[in-house]
């Protein structure tokens, strides 16, 4: 395996990325086991934002994208390219977005929510969607470019799990979209398994 030589990087912003994706699953999956009427087959994580204890994952899409923007800017430092901590920014500033305009409650969430998707949206939840949508593609992108990047560097095994967190990501969102059994769930899986690779990958480059 060919070693890789990258650049001084600032620790901070690299603590930052690695903390981000574990923050954000933490809190995501704890609230998803602990609220009333949450079914994680049904539900995206994202639903989460509302209700009385909405407050707690609209912080946690604010803050987690924020240290991932951040933390872009280490990962800028660290790696020889360019698109990968810019694709990496974009996810960050997506997650913030993501936050700010919350999804509308739908399908029996939060605990008296009609069944089944409510007939028309609201102008966050497009929001929501629109940014949800970007933050998707810039996290699968700067999966795939990592791939590419350890691939150049030698490093197998690395190439081959970048790209099988970025698939797992398109796959899941992919199956969601088309409204397959339990896709919020692949598309959490998938979600999660991007989110945590980028920030292993930072922790290396710590």
């Amino acid at each position: 395996m060919t070693a890789t030589i990258f650049r001084p990087a600032t620790p901070t912003r690299l603590t930052c990325l690695a903390v981000a994706a574990p923050l954000w699953t933490t809190v995501s999956l704890a609230q998803a086991a602990g609220r009333e009427g949450f079914d994680l087959t049904r539900h995206p994580l994202s639903a989460l934002s509302n209700g009385s204890l909405g407050w707690l994952q609209i912080a946690n899409f604010v803050i987690a994208g924020m240290l991932t923007v951040f933390g872009a800017t280490g990962l800028r430092q660290a790696l020889p390219g360019r698109w990968a901590p810019r694709l990496v920014l974009v996810n960050g500033i997506g997650m913030v977005a993501a936050g700010i305009f919350s999804m509308d409650p739908a399908d029996g969430f939060p605990s008296g929510t009609p069944a089944g998707m409510p007939h028309t949206m609201s102008w966050h939840s497009y929001g929501h969607m629109a940014a949800g949508g970007i933050a998707f593609l810039a996290l699968i992108a700067a999966c795939y470019v990592l791939g590419r990047h350890f691939a150049r560097t030698g490093n197998r095994r690395d190439a081959i799990i970048s790209s099988l967190a970025g698939t797992a990501l398109l796959l899941g969102d992919a199956w969601a979209m088309t409204g397959g059994e339990a896709g919020s769930l692949t598309l959490a899986v998938g979600v999660i398994l991007a989110m945590l690779w980028v920030s292993v990958v930072a922790a290396r480059l710590r």
